[in-house]
C-alpha cells in the first residue's frame, strides 16, 4: 500500500529545495522538461544560480536534469512538491475560512508558513477542514497520498457570447487583481453569462450575480472556468 505524504519518518528538505520543486511542478515539470530560464523568471533569480541548484537537485535524486534540455521532477521530487503544495493550500483555506483573511492576502502568508508546518500539524489542519478538495482560490489540493486532480478548465476569454460559465479557479499571484475580482464577485463558484465580445477592442460584456460588466480581456486573465452544463457535483 502506498504510504501517505505525512509519514513521520519523512526528512524535510531545505526551504530552497522545496521552493524549486514546487516551481518546477507549477511549470509543468511532472510531464515535461522545464527550462532553467523559466525557473529563473518564476523565482526571480539569476540563470547561473538556477543551473547550480538544478545540479544539486539532480544529485539528490529530486529531478532528472540535462544541461541545455531542462529539468523534470523524479517521482521523489513530485512527491515532495505535492507535499509542499498540499500544505500551502491547506494553510490558505484555513486563513480564509477560519481566520477571515480574504483571497488577496493569503498567498504570501502561506508561502512563509508552508515550510514550517510539521506532518502532525498538516494532518490536524486537514482533519479540521474536513480533508477539502480545493483551496480558497479553487485550486485542487493534493490528497494525503499525493494524488492531484486535473481538470479541463479554460480561460474565461476563450468562451463565446451566449455561454454560461462557472468560475472554478483564480490565479493567486497578483493581490491587487484578486482584490478587484473580489469586488466584482468574480470568484470560484460564480456563474458568468457571456453577453458580447468586441474583438477589435478586446472588450467583454458579461453578467454575474445580476451585475453587467464591461471588461477588457486583460482584466479577465487568470480566471479559469468551464461551461455550467459540464459542472458536476464535486
Amino acid at each position: 500500500m502506498e504510504k501517505p505524504l505525512n509519514i513521520s519518518d519523512h526528512v524535510t528538505p531545505s526551504t530552497a529545495v522545496q521552493d524549486y520543486l514546487k516551481t518546477i511542478h507549477a511549470l509543468g515539470g511532472v510531464d515535461e522538461r522545464v527550462s532553467p530560464n523559466d525557473i529563473a523568471l518564476k523565482l526571480n533569480v539569476t540563470a547561473p544560480s538556477v543551473s547550480g541548484m538544478l545540479r544539486r537537485l539532480a544529485d539528490g535524486g529530486w529531478i532528472e536534469y540535462q544541461p541545455g534540455k531542462g529539468a523534470q521532477l523524479s517521482e521523489k521530487g513530485k512527491t515532495e512538491a505535492r507535499r509542499v503544495i498540499r500544505r500551502h493550500r491547506l494553510v490558505e483555506l484555513f486563513l480564509t475560512r477560519v481566520l477571515g483573511l480574504d483571497l488577496s492576502e493569503v498567498d504570501q502568508e502561506a508561502e512563509a508558513l508552508e515550510h514550517a508546518i510539521s506532518p502532525r500539524l498538516e494532518e490536524a489542519l486537514a482533519n479540521y477542514l474536513g480533508e477539502p478538495d480545493e483551496d480558497c482560490h479553487g485550486h485542487p489540493i493534493p490528497s494525503v497520498n499525493g494524488d492531484l486532480v486535473t481538470r479541463s478548465l479554460k480561460p474565461l476569454t476563450s468562451f463565446r457570447p451566449g455561454q454560461t460559465v462557472l468560475i472554478r479557479e483564480v490565479r493567486d499571484d497578483n493581490p491587487a487583481r484578486l482584490k478587484r475580482w473580489m469586488e466584482l464577485g468574480l470568484i470560484p463558484g460564480t456563474q458568468v453569462q457571456f453577453v458580447k465580445r468586441e474583438d477589435v477592442l478586446d472588450l467583454y460584456e458579461i453578467e454575474a450575480k445580476g451585475r453587467v460588466m464591461h471588461l477588457p480581456g486583460l482584466a479577465l486573465s487568470g480566471l479559469m472556468g468551464e461551461p455550467s452544463n459540464m459542472v458536476g457535483n464535486d
